[in-house]
């Protein structure tokens, strides 16, 4: 059982290492672009949502746009109310990242790792950028890998087959599992990407695969409430509510994660193409409903932290 334990352990910090070569990559080529595009064009919620989208999608962190979101309203270079629009986005922007996982299996890796690793050795910022996101995906799909061929033996452990059973007869509990391994390793890509492969090798049933995935959603937020500690006021209501805006999503979704597998199914064929997409239908369902009542969620997120209407 250490062995396994280790393993597992090894490829997580293999898949954690790799969206950080990842980052890194995608900072060189477009961090401060990133930064005066949030800052430019927040001054509607359409926009700001939009925004939100792409700044994410190209950042590959939804928890790297919120911290900048953050950082800005903690300037005065955002309003809390247009920082609410922003978050919309990053949270269907950082599907994008799932839906590349999901493709790990059709996509030629040693090429990449090898490309990457030479790449990295450039010093124009174009190629060295792009020697990090072909390094980092690379190395990225190895640990997913890694997490499949440790799927049968993890599941002959006694205590593992109890827990599997126990979340499999219980699909809504899978979503505490999502959100507390998601607040541990600060990453809700990496945590799906576990139940991505579990799936795929048939440890977990689509139910409890959506719901860690759920619970994932839950769990990011812990990052961006942690780089608001120590801000003004306004910043910090920005965390809660990315919070919120998680929280009330999962908890709308939650009692329908039957009905969300079988709507997988008509999505995709493979397991792990069926939740990348699902994840995207939740986040993007999530954020239209909640578009047309912003006046009402930033109330809301007022009243609930006992604070007075700011700009």
């Amino acid at each position: 059982m250490g062995d396994i334990l280790t393993l597992l352990t090894v490829f997580i910090i293999m898949f954690l290492f790799g969206m950080t070569i990842l980052r890194i990559g995608l900072y060189q080529l477009s961090y401060h672009r990133m930064k005066s595009l949030l800052a430019l064009f927040a001054d509607h919620p359409i926009k700001g949502m939009l925004t939100g989208i792409v700044v994410t999608g190209i950042l590959q962190s939804s928890s790297c746009t919120m911290i900048i979101t953050v950082g800005l309203v903690a300037v005065g270079a955002l309003s809390f109310k247009q920082s609410i629009g922003i978050m919309l986005g990053a949270n269907i922007g950082t599907t994008v990242t799932l839906e590349l996982l999901s493709l790990s299996h059709n996509i030629p890796i040693w090429p990449m790792l090898v490309l990457g690793c030479i790449l990295l050795f450039f010093r124009k910022p174009v190629l060295f950028g792009t020697g990090g996101i072909l390094f980092g995906l690379g190395t990225m799909f190895v640990a997913l890998h890694g997490f499949s061929t440790l799927a049968q033996p993890i599941q002959q452990l006694p205590i593992i087959q109890d827990m599997l059973a126990f979340t499999n007869l219980f699909p809504s509990l899978s979503i505490a599992v999502g959100t507390v391994l998601t607040a541990i390793i600060q990453s809700s890509t990496a945590s799906t990407g576990i139940a991505m492969s579990f799936l795929n090798e048939g440890l977990f049933t689509m139910p409890s695969a959506i719901g860690i995935m759920l619970g994932a959603n839950i769990g990011t937020c812990i990052t961006a409430w942690l780089a608001s500690l120590g801000s003004n006021q306004e910043a910090k209501l920005v965390a809660m509510a990315h919070i919120w805006l998680n929280v009330i999503g999962v908890l709308i979704f939650a009692p329908f994660l039957e009905e969300m597998a079988m709507v997988s199914g008509w999505l995709a064929n493979t397991p792990m193409q069926q939740l990348a997409h699902i994840s995207v239908l939740f986040n993007v369902i999530s954020s239209i409903v909640v578009l047309p009542f912003l006046k009402q969620f930033t109330s809301f997120v007022l009243l609930v932290h006992g604070k007075k209407e700011i700009r």
